[in-house]
């Protein structure tokens, strides 16, 4: 519990309005996607980085724990306070989109800019951010970065690593540094911007971040692949981009979830589909559309797709979209609780992976529907269970994180690891490797006061 001395030491750097204890504040910021809960000791809004640079120093200095936080929308309990301390919440101020450069095509945004603001403002100027988790409508900036999001455009542009060029962050003993460039190309010093992508708030607090942006493409089409079974459509996703497919996305669902979709929403989906892709691609010529979609329909069919739709305008192209977009509530059918995992493994091993996943839920008697970016290798796995069966549930997901590394993917492809994948760290990375992180860690927070414990360290 933080003492009263130094709510008001706070209070002297934020000033009155930016700092709150009471109790609505603590259960408002004590939750996030996981609905875990653990109160803090008081909720800071920081200004301007030279507020976060003052609140750092004071925390470090008396060994006051801080949780960074943006907007709260995690599945992994990245910005929970599991172990009290203050909140640094973002949202208040450090909310602003600085610069569009459309010269360089870049954009200079605050920690807690919406992702989707973003992206709306770079289109204004004719200009494209492509990383679109599926909590682009809310999530932030900052925490894009802090988790390394993905989205359902990675096939083609990739995810949120692939746009930060530059970071500034704050260090616990309150020094500003600068990691990265505007430059398209920089090789002087470490790559400190890259470690602190995907750190999840356990090494420095960023407090500005430099994006890339790319011209906005002319054309986009949607299209449907439905297939008979499983394999047949993951065999489809990495035997077309192979053959030289470049879809901006390529989106699965398995027959669980299309039987989900027409019993709870009625979509408009056979019946007896095993499995669909759903995607967009685009481009600046027509001709460049119409070689994707062909070259798509051609491997999709020579993998045992039994149809394959285009959409002839954006309404039809929506209701495409609309099965994949609304998967994740459909399949609640299944149970009162949603173990929801977000494997990612090499595009050729999805076949493989998808079955054993099916076994593993067929061992422990649960339905595990499956769906997400089979273009980047990523699957939500979703193991149902009823509250009774938490211990059993947890038990098939360990499974199925080994099997996942065993061949040759990882625990996460863009949701973090946080608190609730931090026991199985030890699944994917020996004692070195472990090791080294926890050094690094020790570099940059010797006091262990930035978000700590989470990702296992």
């Amino acid at each position: 519990m933080i003492k009263d001395k130094h709510i008001n030491a706070l209070r002297d750097i934020v000033g009155e309005d930016n700092i709150y204890s009471d109790k609505a504040h603590l259960i408002a910021y004590s939750y996030d996607a996981t609905r875990t809960k653990y109160e803090p000791d008081a909720v800071v809004f920081p200004r301007d980085e030279d507020d976060i640079s003052d609140i750092l120093k004071y925390c470090n200095r008396y060994k006051i724990i801080i949780t960074p936080r943006g907007a709260g929308s995690g599945f992994t309990g990245g910005a929970l306070p599991a172990h009290g301390g203050i909140i640094l919440a973002m949202e208040k101020h450090m909310n602003k989109i600085l610069e569009i450069d459309t010269q360089n095509m870049v954009a200079v945004v605050q920690p807690a800019v919406i992702n989707m603001d973003l992206q709306k403002e770079a289109q204004r100027h004719g200009l494209f951010y492509p990383p679109d988790p599926a909590s682009e409508e809310y999530s932030t900036l900052g925490g894009n970065v802090s988790e390394n999001a993905g989205g359902m455009r990675a096939a083609k542009y990739g995810i949120t690593k692939d746009f930060v060029m530059a970071l500034r962050a704050v260090r616990t003993n309150g020094d500003i540094i600068r990691a990265g460039k505007k430059t398209i190309k920089d090789v002087a010093g470490y790559n400190t911007a890259g470690i602190l992508i995907a750190s999840e708030g356990t090494l420095a607090i960023i407090s500005e971040i430099t994006l890339k942006l790319i011209p906005m493409p002319k054309y986009k089409k949607t299209y449907m692949g439905i297939f008979s079974d499983v394999d047949s459509a993951m065999n489809a996703v990495f035997k077309s981009l192979s053959s030289g497919a470049n879809p901006v996305a390529m989106e699965f669902l398995d027959k669980l979830v299309i039987e989900a979709l027409i019993d709870k929403l009625g979509v408009d989906l056979p019946k007896d589909a095993g499995a669909v892709l759903v995607g967009d691609v685009d481009g600046n010529v027509s001709d460049e559309i119409d070689f994707q979609l062909k070259t798509l329909e051609e491997s999709f069919k020579e993998n045992g797709a039994t149809e394959f739709r285009v959409a002839k305008d954006d309404d039809e192209a929506k209701k495409l979209w609309y099965a994949r977009k609304n998967a994740s509530q459909s399949i609640t059918i299944y149970g009162n609780k949603k173990l929801n995992e977000d494997i990612s493994v090499p595009r050729s091993m999805l076949p493989e992976a998808l079955r054993n996943i099916y076994k593993i839920g067929e061992k422990y008697g649960f339905k595990v529907p499956c769906f997400g970016h089979a273009g980047d290798g990523n699957i939500h796995v979703n193991v149902m269970i009823d509250i009774s069966q938490l211990e059993e549930g947890e038990k098939a997901i360990e499974e199925i994180f080994q099997m996942v590394v065993d061949i040759g993917g990882t625990l996460s492809g863009e949701h973090g690891i946080g608190t609730s994948k931090a026991p199985f760290m030890g699944i994917a990375f020996n004692n070195e490797e472990m090791n080294l992180f926890r050094d690094i860690k020790r570099a940059f927070d010797p006091n262990n006061i930035l978000n700590p414990y989470k990702m296992g360290l």
